[in-house]
C-alpha cells in the first residue's frame, strides 16, 4: 500500500535505523510532548525532533503520533509522511494520527488506503478518528465503502457517539442517500437544535429540499423547538418547492412561536411572497413589519418591478426616500427596470444621476440596465455612450445593445456589434444567439440564421427549449418552413413546451398552411399540454389566411368554453379580418359593438382595410377610417386610407382636407423595402432607389427585361387577334 512513499528521498531526514542510539527510552517523554504543544514554527518542532532521535524516543508512537499531528497543522504534510514512513511496523495510534493528518488536507484516497491496511492487519481507528474516515468517503461520494465502513462502526460500537455519528449523517447526505441517512437519524434521540438545523440546511443546500421538511418533522418528533435559523431554511426549501401553501405553514410557525418580531425572519417570509408571486400577501407582511431596512424595501421594490407593476415599484421607491431610508445598488437596478417599462426618460436620467453621485455605477450590472432603459426610452444614442464607457463589459452588455439596435429597426448595426463581440473573444451564450437572430430575419439573412445554428449547436447551446423555437421562428419567417418543422420534429415529445408548439403553429398559419396548423394542435392537446392565448391567435391567423370563416367561429367558441380565456384585442382583430376578408362586414361591426371592451387600431385597421377591399363607402368605413387616425395620429398611412375611401366616395373636400394636411405636417408614409441575399449578402432596395453601387447594371437588366415582357404581351395579343380573324372568316 504506501511503501512506495517510503524512498530515500522522503526518508532523508529521518533515517529508518539509528545504530548509534539505543532505541529505549532513556528518559521520560512527557517533557518532550509538552514542549511540542509550545511549538508555533516547524524549526522548534524539528529542534524537539531532533532531541528525539538523541535520546531513541523516534520509535515511540506516541510521541511520533504527536509529532505527525504538529507538522500537519504546520501545514507540513509532507514531514508528517516522512515521520510516519521512517517507523518500524507503526501501530495503531500512529495510524490514526497520520489518517487524520491525510483526511484534513484532502488526501481522501491515501486516508481510505491508510484505514484499508489496518483493517488488514485487525487494527481499527478510535472513535476520533473515525469521522475523518467517513469524510474521505463523503469527498470521494464513495457511497459503497462508506456503508462498509458503517458496518464497522456499529461492530465496535462508537455509532453512539455524536462525532461519528453525525460524520455518517454528513456522508450519506452528501452522496445522496437520504434511506440510510433517515435510519441514522431516526436511529438518534438528538435535542441539540443546532444539529437539526444543520441537517435542514444542507438538504436545501444539496437540492433535496423536500427532504428539508422530513428533517423538520423529525425534529418536532423528538420535540425540539425551532428558532429563527430553522425558520428561514425552511423558507429557502419552500421557494425551491414553489409551494405557497408550505410557506403559509412556515408564516403559521413564526406568529405561534413568537418570531414575527425577528427581522431576518420576516425579511425570509416576505422574500418567499415575492418570490412566489403571492404580491397582496407579501404587502400586506410589508405594511405590518415593526423594523424595515434597506433590504426589505429592496425585495418589495424588486417584487413589484419583476411581476409587472413598475409603477407601484416606483411609487414605493419614493415612499423609500421619505423614511429616510437611502437606496444602494440593488435598489437602483429593479428601480431603473421599472423606469424602463414606464419609459420615463426624465427618471431614468435623475437615477442615473443618482447612480453617479452615490458611487454606484461600479457594478456592470448597472450599466447593463441603464443600456436597457435608455433603449427601451428610445434614447439609442444615450446607451451607446453608456456601453462605450464600460469598461468590463460582459455578454449580457453587448447582448443589451444588440437588442438596443434590433428595436430601433438597426438590423446591420446588430450584427456588426454582435461580430465584433466575437472578435474581442467574449464567449457568445444563447441569450445572444435569440437577440441577435430577429436582426437575420428582418433583412432577410437566411445564411446567416443557418450560421447561427450551426455555431449553436458545434457550442452545444441547442439544447435549449428557448434557442430551438427561436431559430424555428426564424427559419420560418425567412420561408424556410420544412427546416423549422425538422427543428420541430427533432426535439423530443417530453421537450417540448407552450412556447414551442406555438411556435410551429404560427409559422404554418403564416404560410396559410391551415391542414397542418390544425394536425399540431390536435397533437398538442393529445401530448397533454394546455393551449393558451397565443396558440388561438395563431389557429385564428390560419383562419384568416385560408378564409375559413366558420373554423375562426369554432376557435373562438373554445378558447372562451373549453379553455375559459378572454379573447384580447388580436384575438378580435383577427376575427374581425377574417370576416372583413369574407365580405362580411356587417357581422364584424356588430363583432366590435359586443366586445368587452374598447377596441383599439388592431381591431379597427381590419375593420377600415376590408371596407377598402370591398368598395365600402359608407359611414361605417368613415368612422372606421376617423377611429384609427384619433388613436394613431402619426402614422401617415392612415391619412393616406381615408383619403382613398373619402375620393372613392366622391368626398373631394375630404380628400384635398387630408392631402393638405399630410403636406402641413410633414408626414410621410414609409416606404416599403426588399432584401435579396446572394452569397451570403444582403442586398436592399426601396422605391426608385438607386444607392446601390451597381444600381445603373440592376436597371438596365429591369429595362430589358421590361422591354422583352412588352415584346411578349405584343406578340400574343397579335396571335389572339389573328386567331379571332380566322374564327371569323
Amino acid at each position: 500500500m504506501l511503501k512506495t512513499s517510503r524512498s530515500l528521498n522522503l526518508l532523508q531526514p529521518f533515517p529508518l535505523k539509528f545504530k548509534n542510539f539505543p532505541t529505549i527510552q532513556t528518559q521520560p517523554f512527557s517533557s518532550f510532548s509538552s514542549l511540542l504543544d509550545l511549538c508555533t514554527k516547524p524549526q522548534l518542532i524539528q529542534q524537539v525532533h531532533a532531541r528525539f532521535i538523541l535520546h531513541g524516543l523516534h520509535q515511540n508512537p506516541l510521541l511520533s503520533s504527536k509529532l505527525i499531528d504538529c507538522y500537519a497543522n504546520l501545514g507540513h504534510l509532507n514531514l508528517s509522511q516522512q515521520i510516519f514512513a521512517s517507523i518500524n511496523d507503526p501501530d495503531s495510534v500512529v495510524r490514526n494520527a497520520f489518517l487524520r493528518s491525510l483526511s484534513k488536507f484532502g488526501e481522501s484516497k491515501k486516508a481510505l488506503l491508510v484505514y484499508q491496511e489496518m483493517v488488514m492487519k485487525c487494527m481499527y481507528p478510535d472513535e476520533c478518528t473515525y469521522p475523518f474516515v467517513l469524510n474521505s468517503c463523503s469527498h470521494l461520494s464513495a457511497v459503497e465503502y462508506g456503508k462498509k465502513v458503517h458496518g464497522h462502526v456499529v461492530k465496535l460500537g462508537f455509532d453512539d457517539y455524536d462525532l461519528v455519528s453525525s460524520a455518517l449523517s454528513a456522508m450519506y447526505r452528501r452522496c445522496g442517500d437520504f434511506g440510510n441517512l433517515q435510519e441514522v437519524v431516526e436511529g438518534e434521540a438528538v435535542n441539540d437544535l443546532g444539529y437539526w438545523n444543520s441537517l435542514i440546511f444542507e438538504a436545501y443546500q444539496n437540492g433535496n429540499a423536500g427532504e428539508s421538511f422530513g428533517v423538520f418533522k423529525r425534529m418536532r418528533m423528538e420535540r425540539t423547538k425551532p428558532d429563527s435559523v430553522t425558520v428561514i431554511n425552511l423558507l429557502r426549501s419552500t421557494v425551491v418547492l414553489k409551494s405557497l401553501k408550505a410557506g403559509k405553514v412556515i408564516h403559521c410557525l413564526v406568529v405561534v412561536g413568537y418570531l414575527f418580531e425577528n427581522l431576518s425572519v420576516n425579511t425570509a417570509l416576505l422574500s418567499m411572497y415575492s418570490k412566489l408571486g403571492s404580491l397582496e400577501h407579501a404587502r400586506l407582511l410589508f405594511e405590518k413589519m415593526p423594523e424595515r431596512d434597506c433590504v426589505v424595501w429592496n425585495i418589495m421594490i424588486s417584487a413589484y418591478s419583476q411581476n409587472g407593476y413598475p409603477k407601484e415599484s416606483m411609487e414605493l421607491l419614493i415612499q423609500m426616500r421619505r423614511c429616510g431610508v437611502r437606496a444602494d445598488l440593488f435598489t437602483s437596478i429593479p428601480a431603473i427596470s421599472s423606469i424602463a417599462e414606464l419609459k420615463c426618460l426624465e427618471w431614468g436620467k435623475q437615477m442615473h444621476a443618482h447612480v453617479i453621485r452615490n458611487g454606484l455605477d461600479y457594478q456592470v450590472s448597472v450599466h447593463n440596465s441603464l443600456i436597457d432603459m435608455y433603449c427601451k426610452s428610445n434614447q439609442l444614442e444615450a446607451a451607446q455612450k453608456v456601453f462605450v464607457s464600460v469598461k468590463d463589459k460582459t455578454v449580457v452588455s453587448w447582448s443589451s445593445m444588440i437588442k438596443g439596435y434590433i428595436s430601433h429597426e438597426r438590423s446591420h448595426d446588430a450584427l456588426t456589434l454582435f461580430n465584433n463581440m466575437k472578435l474581442e473573444g467574449f464567449k457568445v451564450d444563447s441569450v445572444t444567439i435569440i437577440n441577435v437572430l430577429p436582426a437575420c430575419v428582418n433583412i432577410g439573412a437566411l445564411e446567416q440564421v443557418k450560421y447561427l445554428h450551426g455555431f449553436s449547436v458545434k457550442s452545444g447551446l441547442n439544447s435549449t427549449s428557448s434557442l430551438n423555437s427561436a431559430l424555428l421562428i426564424s427559419y420560418a419567417k425567412c420561408g424556410c418552413i420544412d427546416m423549422a418543422r425538422k427543428l420541430f420534429d427533432e426535439e423530443e415529445l417530453d421537450c417540448k413546451d407552450v412556447i414551442t408548439w406555438n411556435s410551429m403553429i404560427s409559422a404554418y398559419s403564416k404560410h396559410g398552411e391551415w391542414p397542418q396548423c390544425f394536425e399540431l394542435y390536435n397533437k398538442m392537446k393529445q401530448s397533454g399540454l394546455k393551449a393558451d392565448g397565443v396558440t388561438f391567435l395563431g389557429l385564428l391567423t390560419a383562419c384568416v389566411n385560408s378564409g375559413l370563416v366558420r373554423k375562426g367561429w369554432e376557435c373562438l367558441k373554445e378558447m372562451r368554453e373549453s379553455y375559459g380565456y378572454q379573447p384580447n384585442q388580436e384575438h378580435y382583430g383577427c376575427m374581425v379580418d377574417l370576416l372583413g376578408r369574407a365580405g362580411r362586414i356587417s357581422e364584424a361591426e356588430e363583432l366590435i359593438r359586443t366586445m368587452p371592451f374598447k377596441p383599439d387600431a388592431r381591431v379597427w385597421g381590419p375593420l377600415l382595410s376590408a371596407c377598402k377591399m370591398h368598395s365600402e363607402t359608407g359611414v361605417v368605413a368613415v368612422f372606421a377610417a376617423e377611429k384609427l387616425v384619433s388613436m394613431e395620429p402619426k402614422n401617415a398611412g392612415n391619412y393616406i386610407l381615408l383619403s382613398n375611401i373619402y375620393a372613392a366616395a366622391g368626398k373631394w373636400d375630404g380628400v384635398a382636407k387630408m392631402r393638405s394636411f399630410l403636406r402641413d405636417s410633414g408626414l410621410k408614409k414609409t416606404p416599403g423595402c426588399s432584401w435579396l441575399e446572394i452569397n451570403g449578402q444582403v442586398h436592399e432596395f426601396r422605391v426608385a432607389d438607386r444607392s446601390h453601387p451597381n444600381s445603373v447594371d440592376i436597371y438596365t437588366i429591369l429595362g430589358n427585361l421590361e422591354l422583352e415582357v412588352m415584346e411578349a404581351r405584343h406578340q400574343r395579343l397579335e396571335l389572339v387577334s389573328g386567331q379571332t380573324t380566322h374564327c371569323m372568316l
